[in-house]
């Protein structure tokens, strides 16, 4: 791990990702980053300074989806922020997030009420971001969530679920705030899917 410098597609480390693109970088100094195999950093895409970027439990695991973590080309990933995958997370291209986004496809499972929740089976379900969306500070993303593309996320939300293109989602849990159609330009409220 590189801790005083900025990586970039030519230097030594780089070659253990899935793919690490031409002009993609990866800041100084760089958070936890492991499993490198299984993500994909695409072309001209700046990933923040103590972003943690991993893919399973552990540097040893083996994954079922080559990639697990797919970036897209041109976005930025914004300091401190996290994308930790175990099934399937796939960022479209030209996504930008403000710093402290926390994006996963698994969580802990409420199973059984009287074993440690930490200990029982967790849940996973895949995560794609459409092109073009802008996730504002520490918005959290949940397995299963669905991102149309040119979306909105306000600050702070929590979003699961899934939702279409040109909206504008806020709130905990989120919800449509604005969507734009091409009839009636930016409209408040729920879209139609």
């Amino acid at each position: 791990m590189n801790e005083v410098a900025t990586v970039g597609p030519d230097d030594p480390y780089a070659r253990k990702f899935h793919y690490f693109g031409k002009g993609a970088a990866l800041m100084a100094p760089q958070g936890v980053v492991y499993n490198e195999r299984y993500l994909s950093i695409g072309d001209g895409t700046l990933i923040g300074p103590n972003v943690c970027l991993t893919a399973g439990i552990s540097g040893e695991q083996e994954m079922l989806v080559t990639p697990t973590v797919t970036i897209g080309q041109k976005c930025i990933i914004g300091r401190g922020s996290h994308i930790i995958g175990h099934w399937s997370i796939v960022l479209g291209d030209e996504i930008q997030t403000g710093p402290y986004v926390y994006i996963t496809d698994e969580n802990h499972s409420y199973e059984n009420p009287d074993e440690p929740i930490g200990w029982q089976s967790p849940s996973e379900a895949a995560v794609r971001i459409g092109s073009g969306s802008w996730l504002g500070a520490n918005v959290v993303i949940l397995p299963g969530t669905v991102l149309g593309r040119n979306t909105t996320v306000a600050a702070g939300a929590v979003v699961r679920g899934e939702f279409p293109d040109h909206v504008v989602l806020g709130g905990v849990p989120a919800k449509v705030l604005r969507h734009y159609s091409v009839e009636g330009g930016w409209q408040s409220g729920a879209a139609e899917k």
